[in-house]
């Protein structure tokens, strides 16, 4: 079989766990490989993510590597035995391998949490809004481009508003709300589309007020997803250089208990409503 030229998000997160389930056992490579019968290329093949892995290697893996977490291994079942073929992948060749990586984890994540400090989170944005959000960011870019990104974001948006709706809990600064990225009207859209979204009932939006003291997570804007198990939960942040996708276990702790400490700190959802409709009335 072909090795893969491009794994997806989920074919990469599964190669990390069955590398990090060897490690754990405090196996080599050379080791893996003769107990089960494959060369060290094949390990490596398998944990780059390369190379697939059926659920018999699957579950032999698990059993050489003495794993004993029977929910992690149904769920690394599930990730190396799906074939889902989203509607992302229709961008595959368009748009960077990061924007298919984000609808994919979207997708089969269980839950969403959001922190937005400067920006509306995208799956609240507004066609206006991300039009000129991506604009203003990539001056170089034609129409098209612009267009492709676009269209990307709010196809998007099918995770909280389709059939299937993920629950979705989401903390925003006034500051993101205040900034009119697309000019006041655009805004003033804006303001009422994540009203609209806050009355449903899986989603839960909370303000994060200029009044409040003693915040210091100015710098904390971040996406948790979670995953089949909290272990293969997944945290996204933007960074100079790129998007950046976070997953071993002390990372994940280190943002669980930093979005906690966000939302402790934010309004309640009401007075949050209260707030954005008041910011609304303003423009």
């Amino acid at each position: 079989m072909a090795l893969r030229r491009e794994p997806t998000a989920r074919q990469l997160r599964l190669a990390v766990e069955l590398r990090r389930l060897r490690e754990a056992a405090g196996l080599t490579n050379r080791q893996a490989a003769d107990l089960l019968g494959v060369s060290t290329a094949q390990i490596s093949q398998i944990e780059y993510g390369l190379a697939g892995v059926s659920e018999k290697r699957l579950r032999r893996i698990a059993a050489n590597y003495t794993c004993a977490d029977a929910e992690l291994i149904e769920a690394l079942v599930v990730m190396a035995t799906d074939r889902t073929q989203g509607w992302w992948e229709e961008y595959r060749e368009a748009l960077p391998a990061a924007y298919l990586h984000l609808a994919e984890l979207d997708h089969h994540a269980t839950f969403r949490h959001d922190v937005a400090v400067i920006h509306v989170p995208g799956l609240f944005q507004t066609e206006d809004y991300a039009r000129a959000l991506f604009a203003y960011m990539n001056p170089e870019f034609p129409d098209s481009e612009v267009d492709l990104r676009v269209d990307h974001r709010m196809k998007r948006k099918v995770v909280i508003e389709g059939p299937s709706p993920l629950p979705y809990d989401t903390v925003i600064h006034e500051a993101a709300l205040r900034i009119k990225v697309a000019g006041r009207t655009s805004m003033r859209t804006q303001l009422a589309r994540i009203l609209e979204m806050s009355e449903a009932d899986h989603v839960t939006v909370r303000v994060i007020p200029f009044a409040l003291e003693d915040f210091a997570g100015a710098g904390s804007a971040l996406v948790h997803l979670g995953g089949a198990v909290p272990r293969l939960d997944t945290v996204i942040r933007d960074a100079p250089h790129g998007t950046v996708f976070l997953d071993s276990e002390a990372q994940l702790e280190h943002f669980r208990k930093l979005f906690r400490r966000v939302t402790e700190g934010s309004l309640p959802p009401e007075e949050s409503r209260d707030l954005i409709h008041q910011l609304a009335k303003e423009l």
